[in-house]
């Protein structure tokens, strides 16, 4: 009343506050609530099944899932927030204990424990886990990755009940991150294989998903000078959102990362409902997603602004894209919104997301096998270009022939009549190879690394540790079609995945799936073999991403010759052949009784020294019947030529030491002792054999720091100093080189696939020692990562299939 009456008789109040004495004290701020947006950050973790791939002891097992910020160490950690169990295990009741758990002390999700008692056993876990992560502390979207940790936890097999959970709990058995990088929190579905380690090999497959979420608006206490003129002074309390509290950047950025979240959300769904094949009706959500409904008075202004300007009612502010539309994205506009508009857009755009989200999950758990397999088959097929940066492609003419210039070419056995070239090295070859991969390594900290994708940190993690792979796809090696679709027109460093194999390869691949439907079933079957010294296991790591890419191969890790390389090659070849001639029979016998055999693809892998072997076996008579089944060599560092132009003197002096004091006979072999005449040695008569001309598909790996394998012998090539020696030994391995390259060369198979492999690890983590310095490292390297062989076996998955 005193207030009205003043007004009336012409007192100003705000005149009177505001001639306040300098000495007087300002009254206390009166505090004013003000709506604040808040959103979450929600990642939903699907576990399908676990798959025990090699883990080395039987007992009880349980993952252990845990996400935090990456820029703020173990103080922000991510909350679960939803279990859903879309199916119960199915093991035996001995086989399970308990229930899946959440520890609120590490904001950990845990799986129900469960027994492994044999290799290849799957369990079917089938749950979805989503986790919160509050975003507050960050001035608008998240700008951190989130790092999402899972724990392979192990208890003893004898160990029951609560024994076994606090033996679980003590420490994890290993330990598998992945980075989600800020851009993917805004929208993803991807496949992602949870392998853990080398020592505890197993394939979980899992699905990640994530969104961002409205939380609501809250109100946030804003203090307000009482000598300030705000709304509620003015008596209007209508403009108090929109006029006194200016637009906060960080309301900004939300309101747009929300729209980028609605709309990669909507993309997606469509994309997977496309997939499996299965109608989610969007119809009427997409008819009432009017953008333009959120921003009406943007418009309106803009529009009214532009008439008055233009005359032509177009908006003139620099808001519209380039196809005169607006960008509905622009910081510009977004910033031009009042208050009450830009919250009344944060509240529409999160129940579209809401509802996208919670369509998908419902979809998710309805489809979770057909969006899994949609997304596994996604993964595959990026896994070349996400792993481009430590891999250099080129092509390379194989040569008609290599000719030596000295002496009399009709002293050679087998005398080609066709044309030849004359080659010589200036350079050696594995030194200009180790260069370019050292100049690739120092350039992949300046490369762009896919920032919409999950980051395996075993391999991102350090990505300058990771070794590079030099991939030459070998020229000239001929089919028999010479139609315009031929493998030579068509090859080329940018082909896709499947053109290895050439462009009709998909077409070829559905032809033998639908023979094999009507035929029977094709019985795959891969036979790894050991090097010197070696253990059948040695290349269990090759075999568990054959595994993964095609888990319906049968595997035979030879033992053969375990505790037996230092025989005579012939001997350990026949031993081979004998047992993969008993577990191939044994293999199509068994297949015989529960079906038809349709056809066999027989692959070979071998390790140093066990590609001699093998070739070896190849040769042996009672090989011959299964000949015709040749598939894929992948032939990783082996002594093809021999050792003939060995470089490492310190090596070739062990070797020395080898057959003076044991006699190893293989070792005068490699050697070209065993015989005084070096056309009379194994080597020379191995070369001769048609150990090669029957594969489909020929790999070669090789390393220029591997000592214990001459560069050129693992790459079946020239080597300098044989290009420059013009005596017999000069001739007699060429004459060896072009026997092995005419098989390769041979038209026996209309498919040929010829690729050499450069592997150059990254020796900075090996230190000084007598290992590196006689090149043993990179040799035993081979066997103890799997980082080169998932690169170039996922970069040419049609080659292991």
């Amino acid at each position: 009343m005193l207030r009205h009456l003043g007004w009336f008789i012409g007192l100003n109040y705000r005149t009177l506050s505001a001639k306040r004495l300098p000495d007087a004290k300002p009254r206390p701020a009166r505090v004013k609530p003000v709506a604040m947006l808040d959103t979450v950050q929600e990642i939903a973790i699907y576990i399908h099944r676990f798959h025990n791939l090699d883990l080395f002891q039987q007992g009880w097992y349980q993952i252990k899932i845990t996400m935090r910020w990456e820029d703020a160490d173990y103080t922000s950690l991510g909350t679960p927030a939803r279990v859903v169990q879309y199916e119960v295990p199915d093991l035996g009741s001995d086989d399970v204990y308990g229930v899946w758990r959440i520890d609120d002390t590490d904001n950990s999700f845990s799986t129900q424990p469960f027994r492994i008692k044999y290799a290849r056993q799957d369990v079917l876990l089938s749950i979805m886990i989503s986790f919160d992560l509050a975003i507050g502390r960050y001035e608008g979207p998240p700008t951190s990755a989130v790092i999402l940790k899972f724990e392979l936890l192990y208890a003893p097999a004898l160990k029951k009940g609560s024994e076994m959970l606090a033996s679980l709990d003590t420490s994890p058995a290993a330990v598998h991150e992945f980075r989600i990088p800020p851009k993917a929190l805004l929208g993803l579905h991807s496949y992602c294989p949870v392998h853990f380690d080398a020592f505890h090999a197993v394939l979980v497959d899992v699905s990640i998903h994530t969104s961002l979420l409205k939380v609501g608006s809250s109100l946030s206490q804003l203090k307000v000078p009482s000598g300030s003129s705000t709304a509620e002074d003015a008596g209007d309390s209508s403009v108090g959102l929109n006029q006194v509290v200016s637009v906060d950047l960080k309301d900004v950025m939300l309101v747009k990362a929300l729209l980028t979240a609605r709309d990669i959300l909507l993309e997606e769904l469509q994309k997977l409902n496309r997939a499996v094949d299965q109608a989610i009706d969007l119809t009427d959500f997409i008819s009432k997603m009017d953008d333009t409904k959120l921003f009406d008075s943007v418009l309106r202004a803009n529009l009214g602004a532009a008439d008055e300007v233009s005359g032509q009612g177009k908006p003139q502010n620099g808001l519209e894209k380039a196809n005169g539309t607006l960008d509905f994205r622009s910081e510009e506009l977004l910033r031009s919104l009042s208050r009450g508009d830009l919250l009344n857009s944060f509240h529409s755009l999160g129940d579209q997301v809401s509802y996208l989200w919670n369509t998908f999950l419902k979809f998710h758990r309805a489809n979770e096998r057909k969006i899994l397999e949609f997304l596994r088959d996604a993964w595959a097929k990026d896994r070349r270009a996400e792993w481009s940066i430590w891999m250099v492609y080129s092509k390379v003419e194989m040569p008609h022939h290599y000719i030596n210039s000295g002496g009399d070419e009709s002293s050679h056995h087998g005398v080609h009549k066709r044309v030849s070239s004359l080659w010589k090295l200036t350079d050696d070859p594995a030194q200009t190879a180790a260069i370019r991969a050292e100049l690739h390594r120092r350039s992949i900290a300046q490369m762009n690394i896919n920032n919409r994708s999950i980051q395996d940190m075993h391999i991102f993690g350090n990505p300058s540790q990771i070794p590079v792979v030099i991939i030459e796809r070998v020229m000239n090696a001929p089919w028999r079609s010479t139609s315009e679709n031929s493998y030579l027109r068509r090859l080329d460093v940018t082909d896709s995945l499947g053109s290895l194999t050439g462009p009709s390869s998909a077409a070829a691949n559905k032809q033998s799936g639908s023979s094999s439907l009507t035929n029977g079933r094709v019985l795959k079957i891969v036979v790894f073999v050991h090097g010197f010294q070696g253990h059948h296991l040695d290349l269990r790591l090759v075999r568990n991403q054959w595994l993964m890419i095609d888990p319906k191969t049968e595997f035979l890790m030879s033992e053969a010759n375990e505790d037996k390389t230092s025989d005579d090659f012939r001997q350990m070849g026949l031993r081979l052949a004998q047992e993969v001639v008993a577990f191939v029979k044994k293999k199509m016998d068994k297949v015989s009784r529960s079906g038809r055999l349709g056809d066999i693809k027989l692959s070979f892998v071998g390790h140093s020294i066990g590609n001699v072997i093998l070739r070896t076996a190849l040769a042996d008579s009672i090989m011959e019947p299964f000949l015709k089944y040749l598939y894929t060599y992948v032939s990783i560092s082996g002594p093809h030529l021999g050792y003939l132009y060995s470089s490492n003197s310190l090596f070739n002096s062990g070797l020395w030491l080898l057959k003076k004091l044991k006699g190893t006979q293989c070792i005068h072999q490699l050697t070209f002792t065993d015989d005084p005449d070096l056309q009379n040695t194994f080597f020379y008569k191995l070369c001769k054999q048609k150990t090669l001309e029957n594969f489909r598909h020929i790999i070669l790996l090789s390393s220029p720091q591997d000592g214990y394998v001459p560069y050129h012998s693992a790459r079946i090539e020239l080597c300098q100093a044989a290009s420059w020696d013009f005596s017999k030994k000069g001739k007699v391995f060429l004459e060896m080189l072009n026997d092995c390259l005419d098989q390769i060369r041979a038209p026996s198979s209309e498919h040929r696939v010829f690729i050499r492999c450069d592997v150059n690890f990254d020796t900075s983590s090996y230190g000084k020692n007598l290992n590196t310095f006689i090149g043993r490292a990179a040799h035993i390297e081979f066997l103890e990562s799997d980082v080169f062989a998932r690169f170039i076996m996922w970069s040419f998955p049609e080659l292991f299939r």
